[in-house]
């Protein structure tokens, strides 16, 4: 079952009262890279290609990422912390749908702290303020025998 978005805010702590939904917490696009190097997968290990940031423009006294089609690597600003005995989940928001957007992601392990990253599909031009919600991190009651502890664990926290 998933839990309540109160629960949710609660697991993560420094959330605005507008993040908090009624199933989740929205979270807020922290940073926007390009993947510029090939990455590997192998049976005994990973490496992440080598990636360049986005650069942000100013519209409208906003900064803003200004994305053409292709694929992005969108970093969360948010620390996720997922407690024990559940199973965490990023969602795109609609409103990045609605854009002709995509985001990607992963399933997050009981015991995982970290900021974040998924994949963006952006499919027609759009421009994405820094610091606003896209995504929806939401909370599952999970059985589990161990707690993560992989290569991604404390990522990006400074």
């Amino acid at each position: 079952m998933f839990e309540s978005g109160a629960y949710v805010a609660d697991a993560l702590g420094d959330v605005t009262p507008e993040q908090v939904q009624p199933n989740g917490v929205d979270l807020t696009l922290g940073g926007v890279e390009t993947q510029v190097g090939p990455g590997r997968i192998t049976t005994d290990g990973k490496t992440v290609g080598e990636r360049e940031p986005v650069a942000t423009v100013e519209r409208d006294g906003r900064d803003v990422y200004a994305l053409d089609p292709g694929y992005y690597v969108a970093q969360y600003a948010e620390t996720v912390r997922v407690p024990e005995a559940h199973v965490g989940y990023v969602y795109p928001r609609s409103s990045l749908m609605r854009n002709s957007c995509m985001l990607h992601t992963a399933v997050w392990d009981a015991g995982y702290e970290g900021k974040g990253e998924g994949l963006l599909e952006v499919g027609r031009p759009i421009e994405i303020e820094a610091g606003a919600r896209f995504a929806q991190f939401v909370l599952a009651a999970a059985d589990h025998e161990d707690a993560y502890d992989g290569s991604y664990q404390g990522e990006r926290i400074d």
